[in-house]
């Protein structure tokens, strides 16, 4: 089965009934004993949110906008694949497949895909138009959910190869960042046939020897943020890792229960001045969160990081790669701390503000940082 379907999305209006239904029955925990974070998304933060998606929030808009992109359905392994597939009106425009992460989506691009699919109307050259791939993970949003074991990152990125050559494309590059990074560096490491190179928004690399015996001040800033992720902001990707099952039931059951999980990260790993939805916009968390509502897809989601979490952080990518580290992102890695791993590095760069959803809260820089990246590379 190698056709490539149209994907029409309409929710049936029960399911918003029912999803209404389930935030007015809610039964919220006590206030927090803190007045930060630290032990998770706040009463109030998520109280405000919740009444706006029973109130406000309008999930037949962001409907209309993905039917309007062009969605598609590919059976690859044995398995459905969700896509948009947007094409440049310019013919030279180079195929681009971006790779999201948990806990996003495709919504976190949908900011970039005018500039970078139809970059003259936006202000840009023609010369710098690319042909936009954008899948859903398998197991995220309306992507088919593995049934069986097997389907992590080095799966994955064999499966989008196999979409490009599928479309046509017999020249392309890879982007992505969190788990997008992790499938697009095995992308990189493949080195599939007609993939020219490789870019992240979230370098991933194995600590030098020198970073270890003789550490610069970089090094150790690195270090110190690394061990402070570790120690406080991991451990929802160990439960994922090692019991996604025991978690699922509640994200699949309560909206409550998968937005407080999913927001907290919005907020911490984004770059803003006090919410999470002053940069990345709350009816764009709610379209985000709405993917994994609508689906079911918690505990599917999940299990890629009991699939693959914990390993592909060394292997070396031959391909012309590039990178852009914001400022913001959970883990930075030092330039030197890629050479290793990326022999044939074409382009680094510290944007001036940004965080872990590079697309999401900073369209304009992303679309910056791609189009220098590329142009090294076509």
């Amino acid at each position: 089965m190698t056709a490539i379907r149209p994907f029409t999305l309409a929710i049936p209006q029960e399911q918003l009934d029912d999803l209404h239904r389930r935030l007015d029955a809610a039964r919220w925990p006590e206030r927090e004993t803190v007045d930060d974070w630290s032990q998770g998304t706040p009463l109030a933060v998520l109280q405000d949110l919740a009444a706006y998606w029973r109130e406000r929030y309008d999930w037949r808009a962001c409907e209309a906008r993905l039917n309007g992109l062009g969605q598609w359905l590919t059976e690859i392994d044995g398995l459905d694949i969700h896509f948009l597939h947007v094409r440049s009106p310019e013919p030279d425009a180079l195929p681009l497949v971006l790779t999201h992460g948990w806990p996003g989506s495709v919504i976190e691009f949908l900011g970039v895909i005018g500039p970078l699919s139809d970059p003259v109307a936006h202000g840009g050259r023609a010369e710098d138009a690319f042909h936009l791939v954008i899948p859903s993970l398998p197991g995220y949003g309306f992507s088919a959910k593995p049934a069986r074991t097997g389907w992590g990152v080095e799966r994955i990125a064999q499966g989008w190869a196999e979409l490009m050559r599928r479309l046509g494309y017999a020249r392309w590059a890879a982007q992505g960042g969190d788990w997008g990074a992790f499938v697009t560096n095995r992308i990189g490491e493949q080195a599939p046939a007609g993939c020219i190179g490789i870019h992240v928004n979230m370098p991933i690399a194995r600590r030098t020897k020198a970073a270890r015996d003789n550490p610069t001040e970089e090094d150790r800033r690195a270090i110190e943020r690394i061990a402070l992720y570790n120690a406080q902001d991991s451990a929802y990707a160990r439960q994922q890792a090692t019991r996604p099952q025991s978690l699922g039931y509640g994200l699949v059951d309560s909206p409550l229960g998968l937005a407080g999980w999913i927001y907290e990260k919005l907020q911490v790993w984004s770059d803003n001045s006090g919410h999470a939805w002053d940069v990345l916009g709350r009816d764009a968390v709610l379209d985000n969160i709405m993917l994994y509502w609508l689906t079911g897809s918690g505990a599917s989601a999940a299990r890629l990081y009991w699939e693959s979490f914990g390993g592909g952080n060394d292997g070396v990518v031959s391909l012309p790669a590039g990178a852009s580290a914001f400022p913001k992102d959970i883990m930075p890695v030092p330039r030197a701390w890629m050479a290793r791993r990326y022999p044939n590095m074409v382009y680094w760069n510290e944007p001036e503000r940004g965080g872990h959803f590079a697309a999401w809260e900073q369209p304009e820089l992303f679309v910056d940082e791609l189009r220098k990246c590329f142009a090294l590379m076509r």
